[in-house]
């Protein structure tokens, strides 16, 4: 529920008119844009819709803010660490070249392009994110984590696409936020920063240890839970960024792997129904169109 202090405004990220009339109506210090479609198999399926969303939509909110009567103080973007492209070995930091390798991580590439544009040309003060997988309780059922918890609570297996090792690092969303909070306070304007954590976790130790937590059989039995599905031709497997710039101004992820995940598993398993309607989507998740949305509240202190 929302007190006094908050206007909560739903609708859509490509539309003009919202946008200006927020803008027009509202005096919006901060924006934090997070509105994007990020499904990486839906984007090969429907590239033209998340060029839609995640570009036009950018430049449309970044016209709104930067025309608004009163000035933002600071719009942060956040972007993907997958805008690097995968890497084995190589370790990326904020001035590795950008080689987005799927259509998602383009679209996120390029409105990261539009953002910066507006730093340049206009001195518009903007920050831009490129953060690991973020999980934790409420994420949208087509992500890896709450798509494993959503089918072992159906009593469907995990699907795991192909059989190569492919593995993320996980960073709980409380971590994420208290980043996105620390660089509104003290992060650069025009800068890019990282918001990465040490924690890989392979996707098969992932589903086989949420199998153990969410179905409590015997080792034996956890490989019963899986099922193997084939993958896309090409598949990325680690994004590994590090974010010694943002541990400069002061932060560290200190919700542990343990923690988190036990805090995720706890939410959805005494929320089962949260995602309810979009339970069947599951088992066909390439090609759902996911709703664009831009949340805009404004708090008065």
């Amino acid at each position: 529920s929302l007190s006094r202090h908050h206007v909560f405004s739903k609708g859509d990220v490509c539309n003009p008119r919202l946008l200006n009339h927020i803008f027009s109506s509202k005096n919006i210090d901060v924006i934090f844009h997070l509105a994007a479609k990020t499904h990486v198999e839906a984007s090969f399926e429907s590239p033209s819709t998340f060029q839609q969303v995640n570009i036009e939509g950018t430049r449309v909110l970044l016209g709104a803010a930067h025309q608004a009567r009163h000035q933002p103080q600071r719009f942060i973007y956040i972007s993907t660490d997958e805008v690097y492209g995968a890497s084995l070995h190589e370790v990326f930091d904020e001035s590795s070249p950008v080689r987005p390798s799927n259509p998602y991580a383009a679209t996120k590439a390029a409105a990261e392009y539009l953002v910066r544009s507006y730093w340049d040309q206009y001195k518009f003060p903007i920050i831009i994110t490129r953060s690991n997988n973020i999980y934790g309780p409420r994420q949208y059922t087509e992500k890896v984590i709450p798509r494993f918890l959503t089918l072992l609570q159906m009593d469907k297996k995990c699907t795991i696409q192909g059989t190569l090792p492919k593995s993320r690092h996980f960073l709980f969303v409380s971590d994420a936020i208290n980043a996105f909070l620390l660089l509104l306070e003290k992060g650069i304007v025009g800068e890019i920063y990282n918001v990465g954590t040490s924690c890989e976790i392979p996707i098969m130790q992932l589903a086989r240890e949420l199998v153990r937590m969410v179905k409590k059989v015997p080792e034996s039995e956890v490989n019963d839970w899986l099922e193997f599905v084939p993958d896309r031709p090409r598949v990325d497997l680690r994004y590994p960024i590090k974010c010694e710039k943002l541990q400069q101004l002061g932060w560290r992820a200190e919700v542990s792997w343990t923690e988190g995940i036990r805090q995720t598993v706890k939410w959805y398993r005494d929320n089962p129904d949260f995602w309810h309607k979009f339970k069947l989507r599951l088992l066909f998740p390439v090609g759902f169109h996911q709703q664009k949305i831009i949340r805009i509240v404004r708090i008065d202190f």
